[in-house]
Protein backbone atom coordinates (compact mmCIF):
# COMPACT_ATOMS: atom_id res chain seq x y z
CA UNK A 1 0.00 0.00 0.00
CA UNK A 2 1.05 3.02 -0.60
CA UNK A 3 0.34 5.31 2.05
CA UNK A 4 1.68 8.53 1.33
CA UNK A 5 -0.62 8.48 -2.15
CA UNK A 6 -3.68 6.34 -0.76
CA UNK A 7 -4.33 7.60 2.88
CA UNK A 8 -3.53 11.09 3.87
CA UNK A 9 -4.97 13.10 1.16
CA UNK A 10 -7.24 14.15 3.34
CA UNK A 11 -4.81 14.70 6.96
CA UNK A 12 -3.21 17.42 8.36
CA UNK A 13 0.36 17.02 8.54
CA UNK A 14 0.20 16.27 12.38
CA UNK A 15 -1.28 13.63 14.09
CA UNK A 16 -1.78 13.73 17.83
CA UNK A 17 -1.38 10.91 19.74
CA UNK A 18 -3.41 11.23 23.40
CA UNK A 19 -3.02 8.93 26.42
CA UNK A 20 -5.54 8.98 29.44
CA UNK A 21 -4.63 7.02 32.43
CA UNK A 22 -7.32 5.01 34.42
CA UNK A 23 -8.13 7.68 37.06
CA UNK A 24 -8.36 10.45 34.68
CA UNK A 25 -11.01 8.40 32.62
CA UNK A 26 -12.87 7.79 35.44
CA UNK A 27 -13.49 11.21 36.04
CA UNK A 28 -16.57 12.48 34.06
CA UNK A 29 -15.70 15.90 34.11
CA UNK A 30 -11.85 15.74 33.32
CA UNK A 31 -13.05 13.15 30.62
CA UNK A 32 -15.75 14.90 29.03
CA UNK A 33 -13.45 17.72 29.18
CA UNK A 34 -10.53 16.19 27.11
CA UNK A 35 -13.67 15.01 24.44
CA UNK A 36 -14.93 18.05 24.26
CA UNK A 37 -11.33 19.69 23.12
CA UNK A 38 -10.88 16.16 21.01
CA UNK A 39 -14.21 17.14 19.30
CA UNK A 40 -12.96 20.69 18.10
CA UNK A 41 -9.09 19.56 17.01
CA UNK A 42 -8.87 20.05 13.38
CA UNK A 43 -6.09 17.47 13.59
CA UNK A 44 -6.29 13.89 13.19
CA UNK A 45 -6.14 12.41 16.67
CA UNK A 46 -5.58 8.73 17.92
CA UNK A 47 -6.77 8.50 21.03
CA UNK A 48 -5.17 5.50 23.89
CA UNK A 49 -6.86 4.68 27.12
CA UNK A 50 -6.26 2.79 30.36
CA UNK A 51 -8.32 1.22 33.25
CA UNK A 52 -6.39 -0.39 35.80
CA UNK A 53 -8.73 1.26 38.43
CA UNK A 54 -11.79 -0.14 37.05
CA UNK A 55 -10.31 -3.25 36.16
CA UNK A 56 -9.42 -4.10 39.93
CA UNK A 57 -13.07 -2.45 41.06
CA UNK A 58 -14.69 -4.95 38.45
CA UNK A 59 -12.39 -7.83 39.41
CA UNK A 60 -13.71 -7.43 43.04
CA UNK A 61 -17.10 -7.51 42.34
CA UNK A 62 -16.50 -11.09 40.94
CA UNK A 63 -14.65 -12.47 43.34
CA UNK A 64 -11.45 -12.23 41.52
CA UNK A 65 -7.77 -11.04 43.66
CA UNK A 66 -5.72 -8.39 41.55
CA UNK A 67 -2.40 -9.11 42.31
CA UNK A 68 0.16 -6.21 41.90
CA UNK A 69 4.25 -6.88 42.12
CA UNK A 70 6.06 -3.12 42.13
CA UNK A 71 3.01 -1.35 40.92
CA UNK A 72 2.21 -3.61 37.84
CA UNK A 73 -0.95 -6.04 37.53
CA UNK A 74 0.01 -9.77 37.35
CA UNK A 75 -3.20 -10.80 34.87
CA UNK A 76 -3.49 -14.59 35.13
CA UNK A 77 -6.45 -15.79 32.80
CA UNK A 78 -9.42 -14.57 35.08
CA UNK A 79 -8.02 -11.42 35.24
CA UNK A 80 -7.18 -11.22 31.46
CA UNK A 81 -11.28 -11.82 30.85
CA UNK A 82 -11.59 -8.85 33.25
CA UNK A 83 -9.37 -6.65 31.47
CA UNK A 84 -11.05 -7.64 28.27
CA UNK A 85 -14.55 -6.68 29.84
CA UNK A 86 -13.57 -3.74 31.19
CA UNK A 87 -10.91 -2.41 28.89
CA UNK A 88 -12.35 -3.47 25.38
CA UNK A 89 -16.18 -3.40 26.39
CA UNK A 90 -17.11 -1.15 29.31
CA UNK A 91 -14.53 1.90 28.54
CA UNK A 92 -14.18 1.73 25.45
CA UNK A 93 -17.55 1.47 24.21
CA UNK A 94 -18.80 4.63 27.11
CA UNK A 95 -15.45 6.82 24.97
CA UNK A 96 -16.58 6.25 21.99
CA UNK A 97 -20.04 6.92 22.47
CA UNK A 98 -19.09 10.17 24.03
CA UNK A 99 -17.29 10.91 21.08
CA UNK A 100 -20.26 10.71 18.55
CA UNK A 101 -22.15 12.64 20.63
CA UNK A 102 -19.91 15.45 20.45
CA UNK A 103 -20.23 15.04 16.28
CA UNK A 104 -16.94 13.02 15.58
CA UNK A 105 -16.74 9.54 14.15
CA UNK A 106 -15.36 7.18 16.34
CA UNK A 107 -14.08 3.56 16.74
CA UNK A 108 -13.19 1.71 19.85
CA UNK A 109 -10.56 -1.18 18.56
CA UNK A 110 -7.88 -3.69 20.61
CA UNK A 111 -5.03 -4.38 19.17
CA UNK A 112 -6.43 -7.39 17.30
CA UNK A 113 -8.67 -5.34 15.68
CA UNK A 114 -7.47 -4.62 12.04
CA UNK A 115 -4.32 -6.38 13.16
CA UNK A 116 -3.55 -2.77 14.92
CA UNK A 117 -1.09 -4.07 17.39
CA UNK A 118 0.66 -7.12 17.51
CA UNK A 119 2.60 -8.06 20.51
CA UNK A 120 4.56 -11.32 22.29
CA UNK A 121 3.50 -12.82 26.00
CA UNK A 122 5.98 -11.18 28.19
CA UNK A 123 8.87 -14.33 29.19
CA UNK A 124 8.12 -15.72 32.88
CA UNK A 125 11.85 -14.53 33.83
CA UNK A 126 12.57 -13.02 35.92
CA UNK A 127 8.56 -12.12 37.14
CA UNK A 128 6.32 -14.05 35.76
CA UNK A 129 3.06 -11.47 35.05
CA UNK A 130 0.83 -13.46 33.13
CA UNK A 131 -0.71 -13.11 30.00
CA UNK A 132 0.99 -9.50 29.36
CA UNK A 133 2.03 -8.43 26.27
CA UNK A 134 5.03 -6.37 25.14
CA UNK A 135 4.78 -4.68 21.71
CA UNK A 136 6.81 -6.26 18.64
CA UNK A 137 4.72 -3.43 16.17
CA UNK A 138 2.19 -1.06 15.10
CA UNK A 139 0.17 -1.59 11.74
CA UNK A 140 -0.12 2.04 10.82
CA UNK A 141 -1.57 1.60 7.49
CA UNK A 142 -4.69 0.58 9.16
CA UNK A 143 -4.37 3.67 11.32
CA UNK A 144 -4.16 5.58 8.56
CA UNK A 145 -7.02 4.79 7.06
CA UNK A 146 -9.23 5.31 9.81
CA UNK A 147 -7.65 8.56 9.90
CA UNK A 148 -8.09 9.31 6.55
CA UNK A 149 -11.51 8.40 6.48
CA UNK A 150 -11.90 11.38 9.71
CA UNK A 151 -12.07 8.71 12.50
CA UNK A 152 -10.40 8.79 16.14
CA UNK A 153 -9.50 5.28 16.73
CA UNK A 154 -10.37 4.61 20.53
CA UNK A 155 -7.43 2.58 21.44
CA UNK A 156 -8.06 0.21 24.30
CA UNK A 157 -4.86 -1.45 26.25
CA UNK A 158 -4.92 -4.75 25.01
CA UNK A 159 -3.09 -6.11 21.83
CA UNK A 160 -2.84 -9.55 19.93
CA UNK A 161 -0.07 -12.19 19.47
CA UNK A 162 -0.98 -12.56 15.95
CA UNK A 163 -2.29 -16.43 17.12
CA UNK A 164 -5.74 -15.62 18.80
CA UNK A 165 -4.27 -14.99 22.19
CA UNK A 166 -5.75 -11.31 23.25
CA UNK A 167 -2.78 -9.75 25.90
CA UNK A 168 -2.88 -7.10 28.64
CA UNK A 169 -1.04 -4.27 27.25
CA UNK A 170 0.41 -0.98 29.17
CA UNK A 171 -1.45 1.71 27.46
CA UNK A 172 1.51 4.12 27.86
CA UNK A 173 3.45 1.91 25.60
CA UNK A 174 0.77 1.68 23.34
CA UNK A 175 0.60 5.14 22.87
CA UNK A 176 4.46 5.55 22.74
CA UNK A 177 4.77 2.37 20.65
CA UNK A 178 1.79 4.43 18.08
CA UNK A 179 3.20 7.61 17.85
CA UNK A 180 7.06 6.01 17.38
CA UNK A 181 5.56 3.85 14.28
CA UNK A 182 3.81 7.05 12.66
CA UNK A 183 6.96 9.27 13.22
CA UNK A 184 8.89 6.10 11.41
CA UNK A 185 6.75 4.85 8.64
CA UNK A 186 4.67 8.56 7.82
CA UNK A 187 5.49 11.53 6.36
CA UNK A 188 3.91 13.26 9.47
CA UNK A 189 4.71 15.26 12.39
CA UNK A 190 3.46 13.31 15.66
CA UNK A 191 2.54 14.60 19.22
CA UNK A 192 2.78 12.44 22.03
CA UNK A 193 0.76 13.71 24.95
CA UNK A 194 0.42 11.61 28.06
CA UNK A 195 -2.14 12.65 30.36
CA UNK A 196 -2.46 11.77 33.60
CA UNK A 197 -3.50 12.92 37.32
CA UNK A 198 -0.35 15.18 38.22
CA UNK A 199 0.62 18.77 36.41
CA UNK A 200 3.68 17.30 34.87
CA UNK A 201 7.54 15.81 36.17
CA UNK A 202 7.56 17.08 39.49
CA UNK A 203 10.76 17.68 40.89
CA UNK A 204 11.50 19.13 44.47
CA UNK A 205 7.80 20.16 44.54
CA UNK A 206 7.67 22.21 41.59
CA UNK A 207 6.63 21.62 37.81
CA UNK A 208 9.42 20.57 35.47
CA UNK A 209 8.68 22.51 32.08
CA UNK A 210 11.36 20.75 29.89
CA UNK A 211 13.86 17.36 30.82
CA UNK A 212 16.50 16.00 28.95
CA UNK A 213 17.73 12.52 29.90
CA UNK A 214 20.60 13.47 31.97
CA UNK A 215 18.23 15.00 33.99
CA UNK A 216 15.89 12.47 34.22
CA UNK A 217 18.72 9.75 34.97
CA UNK A 218 19.74 12.69 37.88
CA UNK A 219 16.22 12.65 39.53
CA UNK A 220 15.69 9.24 39.23
CA UNK A 221 18.96 8.68 41.17
CA UNK A 222 18.37 10.73 43.80
CA UNK A 223 15.01 9.34 44.51
CA UNK A 224 13.18 12.52 43.11
CA UNK A 225 11.66 11.02 40.04
CA UNK A 226 9.89 7.22 41.35
CA UNK A 227 7.23 4.44 41.08
CA UNK A 228 4.86 4.38 37.73
CA UNK A 229 6.75 7.51 36.61
CA UNK A 230 9.73 6.31 35.31
CA UNK A 231 7.97 3.87 33.20
CA UNK A 232 6.33 6.40 31.54
CA UNK A 233 9.47 8.67 31.12
CA UNK A 234 11.40 5.82 29.99
CA UNK A 235 8.80 5.23 27.25
CA UNK A 236 8.45 8.97 26.33
CA UNK A 237 12.35 9.46 26.16
CA UNK A 238 12.01 6.27 23.59
CA UNK A 239 9.70 7.77 21.52
CA UNK A 240 11.53 11.48 21.78
CA UNK A 241 14.81 9.78 20.14
CA UNK A 242 12.42 7.70 17.35
CA UNK A 243 11.45 11.43 15.75
CA UNK A 244 8.33 12.08 17.77
CA UNK A 245 7.81 15.69 17.29
CA UNK A 246 6.95 16.82 20.62
CA UNK A 247 6.43 14.85 23.91
CA UNK A 248 4.26 16.22 26.61
CA UNK A 249 3.39 14.46 30.25
CA UNK A 250 0.47 17.00 31.52
CA UNK A 251 -2.76 17.04 33.40
CA UNK A 252 -6.13 17.11 31.32
CA UNK A 253 -6.92 19.77 32.21
CA UNK A 254 -3.95 21.59 30.40
CA UNK A 255 -3.93 19.37 27.63
CA UNK A 256 -4.82 22.11 24.66
CA UNK A 257 -2.42 24.23 25.90
CA UNK A 258 0.94 24.40 24.68
CA UNK A 259 2.90 25.93 27.45
CA UNK A 260 2.03 23.44 30.21
CA UNK A 261 2.88 20.21 31.36
CA UNK A 262 6.68 18.54 30.81
CA UNK A 263 8.07 18.34 27.65
CA UNK A 264 10.50 15.89 26.83
CA UNK A 265 13.67 16.93 24.76
CA UNK A 266 17.29 15.35 24.01
CA UNK A 267 18.93 18.42 25.10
Amino acid sequence: MNTKDSNTKQLTNTIFVIKIGGKVAEDEQQQGSILDGLARLKHPVILVHGGGTQATSMAEVLGVKSQMIDGRRVTDPAMLDIAIMVYGGLINKKMVAQLESRGRKALGLTGADMGIIRSVKRPPHPIDFGWVGDIEWINTDELLVLLERGIIPVLAPLSSDGSGQLLNTNADSIAAHVAIALAKNTPFQVNLNLCFDLEGVMINGKLCEFLNPQDFMLAKKDGKVSGGMIPKLDLGFKAVQAGVRHVRIVHPKDLYTQTMGTYLRLD
